[in-house]
C-alpha cells in the first residue's frame, strides 16, 4: 500500500497511476467516510479531464461503502463545491481536478463544513486515516449515490449576488475558459450580468484542458482582446479557481495587480476589513509598496491559497490572494473563485468608465525572475549549509533594492528560486548564486 501524502493543495499526480488511480481513490473515499460518520452528506465535483468520470466512480464507491451519502455535481468550478457544502450543511466536499496542470494529470481537493478547504489539522487527520488499515464493514449501511444540478444554480446565484443587477451592462469581454470547468457556466452568468461575451476555448474533449490556453497560456486571449476592440479579457485555469485578466491593449493583469486595484476600491468604499491585504511570499514587492502608499499593510504568508485563507481569518481581513490569480474574498465566497474575482475587478471598469489599462494597473511591478531546479534526491536542500549561505550571499547582492526567495514546490519535485529587483542584471546574478549552489548538491 503506497503512502498517500497531501501537497500544497490536496493530492495530485498522473491519472491512473497511484495515488491518482481507482484503487487509491476508493481508499481515500472510505477513509473520508470513516472520519465524517455514517449517513453524512458529501458533494463531489470534477473538471473536464477524461479521467474524471473514472476517478469519480472509484471515489464515490469508496464513500458509499463507508456509509456516506454522495451527491455528484458533475462538471463544476471548484468553488461551487465549497458553496454547496456550506449551503446544504454537508460534512465534506471533494473536487477532482489538477487545476492548471495538463490533461493527463488529475487530483483531489477537500472542503470542510465551512465551505473552505480543510485546515492543516483536518488535512493531517484525513491523511493519517487514509494511510491506516481501512476495511469494509458489512455492518455499515451503504450510502446513497445521486446526481444533482443544484450546485450549478448555487454557484451562479453566488456570482450574481457578488455584484447585483446588471453591473457589466454594455461591456465587451473576451472569455478564455481553458476548455475547463468554467466552459459550462461562466459565459451565461456574465451575459446575464449585462456583458457582451465572446468565448474562447470552451469545447472540452477531455484531453484539451489547459492546452495552450487559459491562465497559463493567455497569448491567444491577449491577441483576441485587441483585435476585437474588447474592454477586457478573462482567463481561467482548468477548475476556474484562478483568474488572470487582459486589458484593452492586450496587457496582462496578474493576481498582484488585481489585489491592488480591488484593495484600493474596497478601502474607498469602506468595505475592506483589517487594513491589510494578505498575499504570499511570491507577490511582487511593487504590491507591498503600493499598498503602503494608500495606508494598507501587505501581510505575507506561505505559498498556497489555503495559507492565505488561514491568515485572513487570523487577522480578520477579507481580501487576499496569490500572484498566480488565486484570489480570496471570504465575504463573497468561502473559497477562492476566478469568476467572482473577475467580476469584482470588472465592476471597477463599469463604475469608473475608465480603461482597464488604467484602472487595473495601479502600480508597476518590479522585474521578477524565477528559476526551477530539480530537487536533489536523498537530500534536504533547504537545510543544507551551502544553500543557506548562498541565499544570504544573494540577499547581500540585492541589498535593500530587492529580495530573493528559495522554496520547495508544493506540487512538483522542484526547488523554486525567485529574485526581484529594479535592476534585472542584479536579480539574475542573485538567482545564479543560489542555483549554482543547488546544482552542486545534485
Amino acid at each position: 500500500m503506497k503512502t498517500i501524502k497531501f501537497g500544497t493543495d490536496g493530492v495530485r499526480g498522473k491519472a491512473n497511476t497511484a495515488p491518482i488511480d481507482a484503487q487509491s481513490l476508493c481508499r481515500i473515499g472510505q477513509a473520508a467516510a470513516s472520519l465524517i460518520g455514517q449517513g453524512a452528506l458529501v458533494f463531489v465535483g470534477r473538471d473536464t479531464r477524461a479521467s474524471g468520470p473514472m476517478l469519480e466512480a472509484a471515489l464515490t464507491a469508496g464513500l458509499s461503502s463507508g456509509g456516506a451519502n454522495v451527491l455528484q455535481a458533475g462538471m463544476v468550478p471548484t468553488a461551487a463545491i465549497g458553496l454547496a457544502v456550506r449551503d446544504r450543511g454537508a460534512a465534506l466536499g471533494i473536487m477532482l481536478t489538477a487545476s492548471h496542470n495538463p490533461a493527463e494529470d488529475n487530483g483531489i481537493k477537500f472542503f470542510g463544513r465551512s465551505g473552505d478547504k480543510l485546515d492543516e489539522n483536518e488535512q493531517d487527520a484525513l491523511q493519517a486515516r487514509i494511510n491506516s488499515d481501512i476495511h469494509s464493514d458489512p455492518a455499515i449501511q451503504i450510502g446513497r449515490i445521486d446526481q444533482t444540478s443544484a450546485v450549478h444554480e448555487l454557484y451562479a446565484k453566488a456570482v450574481r449576488a457578488s455584484a447585483p443587477g446588471t453591473p457589466l451592462k454594455g461591456m465587451h469581454l473576451v472569455l478564455d475558459c481553458a476548455h475547463g470547468a468554467a466552459s459550462f457556466l461562466a459565459p451565461d452568468i456574465l451575459r446575464k450580468m449585462g456583458a457582451k461575451v465572446e468565448v474562447l476555448h470552451a469545447s472540452p474533449d477531455g484531453k484539451n484542458i489547459n492546452l495552450e490556453c487559459g491562465s497559463t497560456a493567455p497569448e491567444v486571449l491577449q491577441q483576441r482582446v485587441t483585435a476585437a476592440g474588447a474592454d477586457a479579457g478573462i482567463a481561467f485555469d482548468g477548475d476556474a479557481d484562478r483568474v488572470l485578466m487582459v486589458d484593452e491593449k492586450g496587457g496582462l493583469i496578474d493576481g498582484d495587480l488585481l489585489l491592488a486595484a480591488i484593495a484600493r476600491d474596497w478601502k474607498a468604499r469602506g468595505i475592506l476589513r483589517g487594513s491589510a491585504v494578505v498575499a504570499t511570499h511570491m507577490s511582487n514587492l511593487g504590491l507591498q509598496v503600493f499598498l503602503e502608499g494608500i495606508g494598507l499593510k501587505l501581510d505575507r504568508t506561505k505559498v498556497g491559497d489555503r495559507y492565505v485563507a488561514a491568515r485572513l481569518e487570523d487577522i480578520g481581513a477579507n481580501l487576499g490572494g496569490e500572484q498566480s490569480g488565486h484570489l480570496r474574498m471570504p465575504d463573497l465566497c468561502p473559497s477562492g473563485d476566478g469568476l467572482i474575482a473577475a467580476v469584482a475587478a470588472l465592476r471597477l471598469l463599469a463604475e469608473t468608465n475608465a480603461p482597464a489599462s488604467e484602472i487595473l494597473h495601479p502600480f508597476m511591478p518590479l522585474p521578477q525572475f524565477m528559476h526551477n531546479v530539480v530537487h536533489p534526491k536523498g537530500t534536504d536542500p533547504m537545510a543544507d549549509p551551502s544553500i543557506i549561505a548562498a541565499k544570504e550571499k544573494a540577499e547581500t547582492v540585492l541589498g535593500d533594492a530587492g529580495r530573493v526567495l528559495v522554496r520547495p514546490s508544493g506540487t512538483e519535485p522542484l526547488i523554486r528560486v525567485m529574485a526581484e529587483c529594479d535592476n534585472p542584471h542584479t536579480a539574475r546574478q542573485a538567482i545564479k548564486i543560489v542555483t549554482d549552489a543547488l546544482a552542486a548538491l545534485a
